[in-house]
Formats: C-alpha cells, sequence, structure tokens
C-alpha cells in the first residue's frame, strides 16, 4: 500500500500535468484570440472607410443631380423665350440651349469616367454592399473574441479550482469561437445575428 506522501506526490504530479495542459490550451486560445481581434479591427476599419466611400459617392451623385436639374430647368426656360428673340439673338439661345442638354445628358450618365449619376449610384451601392459584408465580418469576429475570452477565463478558473468540467467548457467555447471566426471569414452573411 503506498505512504500517504507517495499519494500526496502521485497527485502533485497529476495536477502539475493538468495544469501544464491547461496552461497550454489557454495559451492556444490566447493566439485564436488575438487572431480574431485583429480580423475584427481590420474588418471595423474596412466599413467605416466602406461607409465614408459609399456616402461620398451618394454625396457626389446629389451634386450631379442638383447641377443636371438646373441646366435642365434653364434650358427649358429659355425655349420658353426663344421665340420672342431676334434672330441672332435666338441662334445663340439655341447654341446655349444645346450644350446645355448635352452638358445634363453627361451629368446623367458618363461611362468613360464613371462619374456620371447611374455611375456613381452603381458605384456607391457597390461599396455599400462591401461595407456590409465588412460589418458581418466584424460581428462574427466579435463573437468569436467573446467566445475566445470567457473561454480563457473558464481555463484560468479551472486551474483554481481543479474542476475540470470548466476546462472541457473551455475547450467547447474555444470551438465555437474558431467556428465564428470560419463564418467570418469564409461566409459572412451565412448567418445573421444582427
Amino acid at each position: 500500500m503506498p505512504s500517504h506522501s507517495e499519494e500526496a506526490a502521485h497527485e502533485a504530479m497529476h495536477l502539475e500535468g493538468s495544469n501544464k495542459k491547461i496552461a497550454l490550451l489557454i495559451a492556444v486560445l490566447a493566439l485564436f484570440l488575438a487572431f480574431s481581434e485583429t480580423l475584427g479591427k481590420s474588418a471595423q476599419t474596412n466599413a467605416i472607410s466602406l461607409n465614408v466611400e459609399a456616402s461620398n459617392l451618394w454625396a457626389f451623385f446629389q451634386a450631379k443631380t442638383i447641377r443636371m436639374t438646373v441646366l435642365r430647368t434653364a434650358a427649358e426656360e429659355t425655349e420658353i423665350d426663344l421665340p420672342a428673340a431676334d434672330s441672332a439673338l435666338r441662334a445663340a439661345k439655341q447654341k446655349r440651349i444645346e450644350d446645355w442638354k448635352k452638358t445634363a445628358a453627361r451629368y446623367d450618365t458618363e461611362p468613360e469616367t464613371q462619374e456620371g449619376r447611374k455611375e456613381l449610384a452603381e458605384r456607391a451601392k457597390h461599396a455599400e454592399e462591401k461595407r456590409e459584408t465588412a460589418m458581418a465580418k466584424y460581428h462574427h469576429f466579435e463573437i468569436a473574441s467573446a467566445a475566445f475570452q470567457i473561454a480563457i477565463v473558464l481555463a484560468s478558473a479551472t486551474v483554481i479550482t481543479g474542476i475540470m468540467a470548466l476546462a472541457w467548457l473551455a475547450g467547447g467555447l474555444g470551438v465555437l469561437g474558431l467556428v465564428f471566426m470560419a463564418i467570418g471569414l469564409l461566409a459572412p452573411h451565412a448567418v445573421h445575428l444582427f
């Protein structure tokens, strides 16, 4: 029969081995937490940049709309006055009306520069779609980070309390965090939580 001191030594070695495994679990969880936080911050920054880009494009769209409306209104008003003008003035007004209509048409669509209203609206919608994807990624990375943080706390509590169920729960949360990281990376629109 083993003595009390032998049993204590065996238990201390077992506890030390368990603590090393828990420490390794904590280190791995912290590594994945760092990845998740970095990816989340990157996605958040990207979403903010894309939001600014979309806002700028919509503002440019609005400015083009206002300019186009002003030119069309001026052309229509000048057309009303056209019959009353003498022939020299009529020709000058007609030239001006044609120029305004061409410019208004260019404001509406300008494929070569991508700065017509139609092209600006398309670009703004594309930026909004990219922003929504970045935000979806960000939310998934945030959930992953929360899972990793809670897992680290539970694993740390295992070292203090010796309750191995906390370590298993920490491992499960770590796996859940990995799942949300994978969703954020590969399919950010697959799961809608927010």
